[in-house]
């Protein structure tokens, strides 16, 4: 994965539903999820866009996903965390 974490550290906590497989990092402060890594794809980060300082996101692409069939469409994602 290309996704690394340098600051920030300290004020950010796990947590596990259910399978506990999925590893959900969400922020002590005030308690948005930053990112987390898919049951699907552990190999690989969910980041949330919206915790990006926006001077490091040169350019992006929205692509769809069809999260209502959630579990029949991350499988498509998995070749991301490769690249």
């Amino acid at each position: 994965s290309r996704f690394t974490l340098h600051t920030g550290q300290d004020n950010i906590t796990t947590y596990t539903f259910n399978t506990h497989v999925a590893q959900h990092y969400f922020c002590k402060t005030c308690g948005i999820e930053s990112f987390y890594v898919p049951r699907s794809n552990p190999d690989g980060y969910s980041i949330n866009f919206r915790c990006l300082e926006r001077d490091n996101v040169a350019e992006f692409e929205i692509l769809p996903f069809d999260g209502k069939n959630w579990e029949d469409n991350a499988a498509k994602l998995a070749h991301m965390s490769k690249e």
